[in-house]
């Protein structure tokens, strides 16, 4: 029995694992918002969002 013998079946499921196609796939971000109906938690979080987003770009920048 070699060393390859015992590591066989860690990867036994990775066949059955599901494919999802990559139109069905999403970057994470909502698309529809409304702004009259947005509450204050909601504008509190765009702004966090939108800090964290320039934060990445500055770090992408240098």
């Amino acid at each position: 029995m070699g060393r390859a013998h015992g590591h066989k079946t860690r990867d036994k499921n990775k066949g059955s694992l599901p494919q999802v196609p990559k139109n069905m796939k999403t970057d994470g971000q909502d698309v529809e918002y409304s702004a009259e109906f947005a509450d204050h938690a909601d504008l509190e979080a765009q702004a966090r969002a939108n800090a964290a987003n320039q934060r990445v770009k500055n770090r992408k920048n240098t």
